[in-house]
């Protein structure tokens, strides 16, 4: 018989209901207890429909109250020692501080988990770093699914990959130095987990799609020497590339299975031909949202079948935590577009499809011949669809001019154009986009959906929301304003919605951080652009005030990371489609007076291939897109971009090849370490480090602030050097918000004295 497991559920629920607890227990609206019993009955869910799938195991362990990676922290005791807090003994506000920060603390930094858009809370190690088990998480886990009946199959991150995923504090060392500490530890945790009954457990290893060095590929063998001891079956599993290249060194690890993505790397299969062992079959897709045809896949499993028998495992590529829950509740969706609806599957119809494979694989595709037709039908409906594709749009990129996306002039002569009309003292200061969502705003915006407010009286509210935040940037004495963005449910969904190719979900939730969902877009056809989508509210920001406002946009590699892409033509193509289309609103922008412009492309580095002999592609067409999306503009036009919680050291020649006149980083959390590259690298442009952290709810102190700036002042000209807050405030509330850019601004005017 075939074994079917999940590597991972989605944790917010469908509904989103952990978030909106979480929020709760922040708020000190429900007691501790309430928020526990709701993660109980999520965690029940999850495993009730894993098991009404004929799974042979339920995924424990992947539930979390905000990372896994933070929940690994606090069973290794590995949480920051700046905290001062105890990991054996750690409490659930506790836990919460070391995510979102305290009054003494900032919270621990946060970035990109490999190439999705999902962050996680990066370990900070230091050389003296003690490690000590802690399995309480994963233990109470297991002990509630087997009471609820069910096998278990424990989800833990291996060692390599956590060690690889952390950041060295202080004192400079090797955190791989720390490998002969940690292992032990892991040991300690994976026995307890054995003792609880688990069977199999699964050791999560992604690092290993990535160019890992030497020393650390070497120790694989070492360490998992060691975790073989423990008296359970491992399952090693990767996912996110291909690992090919390490095959003859994973063939001979001593694991009892290994699990293999091969929806994005089927060519590796080939390596893996004579493994004797387990062999987990990734063969449905966990990133994105496209319904598997799943005769082709059965053509690729059925060999495999007949050669391995019951050593084949079937299951999601990775961890379904990047899809959706349930299609079936898009009843909007199935009545607008039928077709694109039979085209779909999220988190639940995805463990169907793989039920439906498993049934195949042990009785004969006859047995779910209904099954098998549908999937074939709705494979063939996309692939002969005449709604995708658009000659227009393909003949525009076609025939794009000789270097259309290259400005007029080099960034010398066009900064001088811009200041002189700019007219900004030094060090100016502005805001990355967004302003707080207020309850009015976010209750306007479903009224309107709903039918309950008339678009008038809608556009009404947005315009008093702009007016306040207009204001209240006036008050501050800010230098380039923006309108906030109250118009605005999502920075990729409102323009999704505006342009053409893309469809929208009602309930398409997944999980980007903590209690922050987004419902990323679905782009599934060629991309147009109707009409104007923000000139108007830009002009009326525009026209309360006399100073400087900055017209704001996503970038074309954004809306592609976030939204769920189409599979059939290289996203290249589909991210300059987007550009083209930003392209012809930058122009209306500048048409309507807005001279500065930002295009936000916080997921550059988040689009990286895993593989280093890959980035040299996608960098080319990333950046040619984002350049596509400014062509034409004037020089004295300002463009901006803003990136956020990324590494950029490895690639600045590619971030400098944006060529944006001012670009804005997040650096806050790192203690503008960041910073320091752009300035070896002699980055010519100007830049904007982000001075406080957006994502937690404190208020930074002055001098914080200006321990910050003077940072920057040492890496970059005071004449090149922005000020601004990490990130867009719309997760803020008006109070915090308020009292952080006065710090802010108070610090900006105290060092510019210093300059007179």
């Amino acid at each position: 018989m075939t074994t079917l497991h999940i590597l991972g559920f989605p944790r917010v629920g469908a509904k989103r209901e952990l978030k909106f607890a979480q929020e709760r227990y922040w708020r000190k609206e429900i007691a501790e207890q309430d928020l526990l019993d709701l993660a109980k009955a999520l965690r029940e869910k999850n495993w009730k429909h894993q098991a009404e799938a004929n799974a042979d195991f339920v995924a424990v362990g992947d539930f979390t109250f905000y990372d896994h990676i933070l929940d690994l922290q606090v069973a290794t005791g590995a949480i920051p020692a700046r905290f001062g807090f105890d990991s054996q003994n750690l409490t659930l506000d506790q836990y919460f501080q070391l995510a979102r920060g305290n009054k003494e603390q900032f919270a621990i930094e946060m970035t990109k988990w490999f190439d999705t858009n999902y962050h996680y809370l990066v370990p900070e190690f230091q050389k003296n770093t003690e490690f000590k088990a802690n399995p309480a998480h994963y233990v109470n886990q297991i002990r509630e699914a087997k009471a609820a009946g069910h096998t278990v199959k424990p989800v833990v991150v291996g060692p390599l990959t956590f060690l690889w995923l952390g950041k060295e504090k202080g004192e400079a060392f090797n955190r791989f130095d720390l490998l002969n500490k940690l292992v032990p530890v892991y040991v300690d945790i994976l026995n307890a987990l054995a003792a609880e009954g688990a069977e199999w457990i699964q050791i999560d290893e992604p690092a290993l799609t990535l160019d890992l060095p030497a020393e650390w590929l070497e120790a694989y063998k070492t360490v998992y020497a060691e975790l073989a001891k423990v008296n359970a079956k491992l399952l090693l599993a990767t996912y996110f590339g291909s690992v090919a290249e390490h095959a003859e060194l994973l063939k001979a690890l001593p694991v009892d299975g290994l699990h293999l993505d091969l929806v994005r790397a089927p060519e590796q299969l080939a390596a893996f031909e004579n493994y004797s062992k387990v062999l987990s079959a990734g063969v449905i897709e966990g990133r994105n949202i496209w319904r598997a045809n799943l005769n082709n896949v059965l053509d690729v499993v059925e060999p495999l079948k007949a050669k391995l028998g019951e050593n084949l495992w079937i299951a999601p590529s990775c961890s379904l935590l990047h899809t959706p829950y349930d299609l079936s509740v898009e009843t909007q969706l199935q009545a607008k577009n039928p077709d694109l609806y039979s085209w779909l599957a999220f988190t639940l119809q995805k463990v169907k499809e793989l039920s439906v494979l498993k049934q195949a694989l042990n009785n004969g595709r006859d047995a779910v011949a209904a099954q098998l037709s549908e999937s074939e039908r709705a494979a063939k409906t996309r692939a002969e669809s005449t709604v995708i594709h658009k000659a227009e749009v393909a003949d525009r990129l076609a025939n794009l001019p000789a270097g259309a996306d290259q400005r007029k002039s080099p960034f010398a002569e066009r900064i001088k154009l811009q200041n002189a009309w700019l007219n900004l003292p030094l060090l100016p200061t502005t805001n990355i986009g967004s302003f707080p969502q207020t309850s009015e705003i976010r209750q306007a915006r479903a009224a309107f959906k709903k039918g309950d407010l008339s678009l008038a009286d809608y556009e009404a509210a947005m315009k008093k929301e702009i007016e306040y935040v207009v204001r209240r940037q006036e008050e501050l004495d800010l230098d380039v304003l923006v309108h906030g963005e109250a118009e605005r449910n999502d920075m990729v969904e409102y323009f999704g919605e505006l342009l053409d190719g893309f469809a929208f979900t009602k309930f398409g939730w997944v999980q980007s951080y903590g209690s922050r969902c987004v419902k990323p877009p679905v782009i599934y056809g060629d991309v147009t652009r109707p009409e104007p989508m923000t000139v108007r509210w830009s002009q009326y920001a525009a026209s309360l005030t006399n100073r400087v406002m900055k017209g704001m946009l996503t970038g074309p590699v954004t809306i592609l990371q976030w939204s769920f892409v189409r599979n059939d033509i290289p996203r290249s193509t589909v991210c300059k489609q987007i550009a083209v289309a930003l392209s012809d609103e930058v122009l209306d922008l500048e048409k309507a007076g807005i001279k500065v412009i930002q295009i936000d492309e916080p997921a550059i580095r988040e689009g990286l291939p895993l593989k280093r002999a890959d980035w040299d592609a996608y960098l080319q067409w990333a950046g040619e897109a984002f350049r596509l999306s400014s062509m034409g503009c004037q020089d004295d036009t300002q463009i901006h971009t803003h990136m956020c919680y990324s590494e950029f050291n490895d690639i600045l020649p590619a971030i400098a090849a944006l060529d944006a006149d001012v670009i804005t980083i997040e650096t806050s959390r790192s203690d503008m370490e960041l910073l320091t590259a752009f300035g070896d690298f002699k980055y010519p442009n100007d830049i904007g480090p982000g001075v406080y952290d957006i994502h937690s709810p404190r208020v930074p102190t002055e001098e914080e602030i200006e321990h910050l700036l003077r940072k920057a002042l040492n890496v970059v000209p005071k004449e090149r050097l922005w000020v601004n807050p990490d990130c867009g405030l719309k997760t803020r509330g008006w109070t915090e918000t308020i009292a952080q850019l006065k710090a802010m601004m108070n610090v900006t005017k105290k060092l510019r004295s210093e300059f007179v």
